[in-house]
């Protein structure tokens, strides 16, 4: 579990990059229906808090004149853990701290920011906060830079879908990390379509349904 808790620091790394030819980066996760049960940690697990201030996501989006990048802040989380190993646990994301960090003031980062919280996108005066549950934890062979695979409820506005996540999870005296590569979600099994393909957008303006994303998590006993 060498990096679970990085899972969430650079991503709500979104990323929507351009369906007419730039590509998103990071694997392809599949969005299923959620389980709707969190896993269970043992009665002799230990519980360990994120840390907010060093936990967050960042994300990357693209159109066809462009990409951006940005962050998003992990609110509230907890983990369990017991021998280095994660159990269960769940974090809460602050969809209103959602930041373009690739424009500066007055270069529109005021208006991109604005359009991203407002309907077309996260809607975060109805919907403030995203979250993310943990239903299944397997330890991951076949590559020295991904230790688990951590499945969970994913939600997001008022959609809910299971997603399995590589991740590095590392334990360091009594701090857990937890950090995944780049990968990529179908923003539209969110319910996310503005100026998707799917919905007949010009080629010009689609804006490509992948939102490539990277997590870390930090969290301390």
């Amino acid at each position: 579990m060498k990096n679970f808790m990085r899972l969430f620091l650079p991503i709500f790394a979104l990323a929507l990059l351009t369906a007419c030819g730039s590509k998103t980066a990071g694997e392809k996760v599949e969005a299923k229906e959620a389980s709707g049960e969190a896993a269970t940690a043992s009665a002799s697990a230990a519980k360990y808090v994120v840390n907010t201030d060093k936990s967050n996501i960042i994300w990357t989006g693209s159109k066809a004149t462009g990409t951006h990048q940005g962050t998003m802040k992990v609110a509230t989380g907890s983990l369990a853990v017991k021998d280095g190993n994660i159990e269960s646990g769940n974090f809460t994301l602050d969809m209103n701290s959602i930041a373009v960090t690739d424009l500066k003031a007055g270069e529109g980062k005021e208006d991109l920011e604005g359009h991203l919280k407002a309907g077309d996108f996260f809607e975060t005066g109805k919907y403030p906060t995203g979250s993310f549950t943990i239903t299944k934890v397997e330890s991951a062979s076949g590559d020295a830079s991904i230790t688990h695979n951590i499945t969970g409820d994913l939600k997001l506005k008022d959609t809910t879908k299971s997603v399995t996540l590589p991740a590095n999870v590392a334990m360091v005296g009594n701090t857990i990390t937890a950090v995944t590569p780049a990968f990529k979600i179908n923003r539209t099994e969110w319910g996310i379509q503005y100026a998707s393909g799917l919905i007949g957008t010009a080629k010009d303006k689609i804006i490509n349904d992948d939102i490539s994303l990277v997590i870390n998590l930090v969290a301390s006993k």
